[in-house]
């Protein structure tokens, strides 16, 4: 293998934090007609926008497209405008639609305009197909909608979203200069006008003049990983505009901070068991035949990586590859054929393919949201500091996700707080959990369960992996989804699922 391998592989990892699914499609733009849709109480609504095919790359020839005007600072209404653009997945059967399902596919940076199909031909339930039309939008900044640029080269691409692994506080001044650097391309881009206002709470906005241009009084929602906290922003900036709320894979109350940052190593350490045990129980993988043998092994490998990259991979990226492929166990099988490859120097396995469409965007989308949002530390004591702590609790990533960011060196100018997420509002939310989530861990899906109160009811899952609903394996958590989404009907009470084979 050629060292273009080791920036495929980063492109790959690069993706991680960003989104699940990135796809690049134009909106249709034709004239169709203004169309009646029933509501939930039965009565008849109006759909303002103007629906048309969408382009042939799209994964369904049944999905619609379109596009909806919205302001770009909304305490000026009538001010700038940007376009946003969003899709639908018609339900089949008009006589059982009950309404709308917004849809939030993760990231922040992730685009969500093919959300709908994938969700489809994922098995999403005819049921739910039935019950609803399916609703996706590129959220502002990314995509189709208005999308940001940090004009992030080749190469800022290929490193990825995570800062270098800090073993010394040098190592953390070191990355705090190109941290510096990234912040600056972003403040100094052709889109710099957008920073004030691509933040969580603005795209709330936005979903709900997308459901008033539905002719909806309310919208159903469901959202995962980054999409968690959109819904839990939306459901508390909207309550009574929002019907069913179901979050899935849940971000902590305060959204994509920098303690978020610092739990993607909470979430390798609470998951990485269960690959341990997967390849100490495969001999042919020679990674060991102990879970503790093959935890061995990593740190021989990162340690190796540091000291001198094989095939452009270096102990950085070793570890952010090994993130990402917890993700699912259907990947567990590739991740240890990478780590076999490189303990024994030879040619590495076929790797996955990086996320299709524009990855600048994506990362500078993913950029724009995560430094608008909220205000991370500009003290680099606490950086040092927190690196130290991080590196002794959770030494498999603690070094790199504790370590100093682009926002930290953010402009200062901030439109709002970061909203407050808690329990007024009616009781309809539904989160679903795994219990050992690399990308958005349980610890952090337990506050954001305190925060709602009795707004909400949690089903957890005993399996490891992100997003369960309708990817996932265990089918009690599956199936508490589909019977809310449907009937309504939620446990009366926070409900545990017993692991369930096969993921």
């Amino acid at each position: 293998m050629t060292p273009n391998v080791g920036e495929h592989m980063r492109k790959t990892v690069a993706g991680v934090l960003a989104a699940a699914f990135v796809l690049s499609m134009v909106p249709g733009v034709s004239v169709a007609a203004r169309e009646p849709r029933s509501t939930p109480d039965g009565s008849v609504a109006w759909d303002s926008l103007r629906w048309g095919p969408c382009p042939e790359e799209a994964s369904s020839p049944r999905l619609e497209c379109s596009t909806l005007d919205v302001p770009l600072d909304y305490r000026k209404p009538d001010g700038r405008k940007i376009e946003i653009a969003v899709s639908r997945l018609p339900s089949e059967k008009p006589s059982r639609r009950r309404g709308v399902l917004l849809t939030n596919p993760g990231g922040p940076g992730g685009p969500g305009l093919d959300y709908p199909a994938t969700l489809a031909g994922a098995g999403l339930p005819k049921r739910v197909l039935d019950s609803y039309d399916i609703v996706g939008m590129d959220p502002r900044g990314v995509g189709r909608s208005a999308p940001v640029t940090c004009d992030l080269t080749e190469r800022q691409q290929a490193r990825g979203a995570f800062a270098q692994y800090a073993h010394t506080p040098v190592d953390v001044v070191t990355e705090s200069r190109y941290a510096r650097t990234i912040a600056e391309q972003c403040a100094t881009s052709r889109t710099a006008w957008m920073l004030p206002y691509t933040t969580t709470a603005n795209t709330a906005r936005d979903m709900d003049r997308l459901r008033v241009a539905l002719g909806e009084p309310k919208v159903s929602y469901l959202g995962a990983s980054y999409g968690s906290y959109l819904g839990a922003v939306y459901t508390t900036m909207f309550p009574q505009r929002s019907d069913r709320v179901v979050l899935d894979s849940n971000m902590s109350p305060d959204g994509y901070d920098y303690e978020a940052m610092r739990l993607f190593a909470r979430g390798m350490a609470d998951r990485f068991p269960d690959f341990a045990a997967f390849a100490a129980a495969r001999p042919e993988y020679g990674l060991g035949s102990t879970p503790a043998q093959v935890r061995a092994k990593f740190f021989e490998l990162v340690d190796r990586l540091d000291d001198k990259p094989v095939h452009g991979i270096d102990g950085t990226l070793l570890r952010g590859i090994t993130l990402e492929r917890l993700y699912s166990d259907a990947l567990m099988p590739l991740l240890a054929e990478m780590w076999q490859a490189l303990d024994e120097n030879r040619p590495l396995p076929p790797a996955p393919s990086p996320p299709s469409g524009d990855m600048e965007n994506l990362m500078s989308a993913r950029l724009a949201v995560t430094c608008g949002d909220s205000r991370w530390p500009d003290s680099m004591w606490q950086y040092l500091g927190n690196v130290a702590v991080d590196r002794a609790k959770y030494p498999m990533l603690g070094g790199s996700t504790a370590n100093i960011g682009p926002c930290a060196f953010w402009p200062d100018e901030r439109q709002e707080p970061p909203v407050h997420i808690g329990d007024r509002g009616p009781s309809n939310v539904l989160m679903v959990q795994n219990e050992r989530d690399p990308g958005t861990p349980l610890v952090g899906a337990r506050k954001l369960r305190r925060a709602f109160g009795q707004r909400a009811t949690m089903v957890t899952a005993d399996q490891g992996g992100h997003v369960i609903y309708p990817f996932g394996a265990n089918t009690c958590a599956k199936d508490a989804v589909t019977t809310y989404l449907t009937t309504g009907d939620r446990p009366e009470h926070d409900l545990a699922c017993a692991a369930e084979k096969g993921e």
